[in-house]
């Protein structure tokens, strides 16, 4: 007994400033797991939110903390297979969709809110938009305390842990998706630094 109360006495201190949250995966939010941020692992979110000086730079940082805390997310559950889409990932463990996402995302976004590291932004539920009668697709929302404009916040259009879109929400209503042909070539780009630096 008292060797356990010696080993809780220990995790205390690592468990102070811990958050848990949902984190849902296999499409359509099949399975629902919990995930623990520790106070360590959100100091350096909370540094790097902190940077911001204005919603524009907010929304710049909060699309790196976003992968952030996916990656975290991902040492603890199989979201780490993720893919982007849903057409590289089909049938994995951890595979996750844009209603995975768009709800993940927000739970996020609401851990953020709740230690009031958004100065400059507010959460909203998420939204849907619908291409024809089959083409849905979700995504998290944050508006701006500024002048109330919203934006999108979708992770699902990248790989695991890449930060996520943040765009104005009236174009991705009307199907602005995100560059990714610009993100491959950053990421192209920056391999072929490494190697060269290597």
């Amino acid at each position: 007994m008292k060797r356990l109360l010696c080993f809780l006495a220990a995790l205390l201190p690592t468990l102070a400033g811990a958050d848990t949250v949902e984190v849902c995966y296999n499409y359509g939010c099949n399975v629902a797991a919990e995930v623990t941020f520790s106070a360590t692992q959100l100091a350096p979110v909370e540094a790097q939110l902190r940077r911001a000086g204005e919603a524009s730079s907010e929304r710049l940082i909060l699309a790196e903390v976003l992968g952030r805390l996916y990656r975290l997310a991902g040492t603890q559950t199989p979201i780490w297979r993720d893919k982007g889409g849903n057409s590289e990932d089909d049938e994995v463990e951890g595979r996750m969709d844009c209603i995975d996402h768009s709800t993940t995302t927000t739970h996020f976004l609401e851990l953020l809110q709740a230690r009031g590291w958004l100065r400059f932004h507010r959460v909203l539920p998420r939204q849907m938009r619908r291409r024809g009668l089959i083409f849905e697709h979700w995504t998290a929302i944050v508006e701006s305390r500024d002048d109330g404009e919203r934006f999108a916040v979708d992770s699902w259009f990248f790989d695991h842990g890449d930060p996520a879109a943040i765009i104005p929400l009236a174009d991705w209503q009307d199907g602005h998706d995100p560059d990714i042909r610009h993100r491959v070539a950053e990421a192209i780009q920056e391999q072929m630094e490494r190697q060269v630096t290597q």
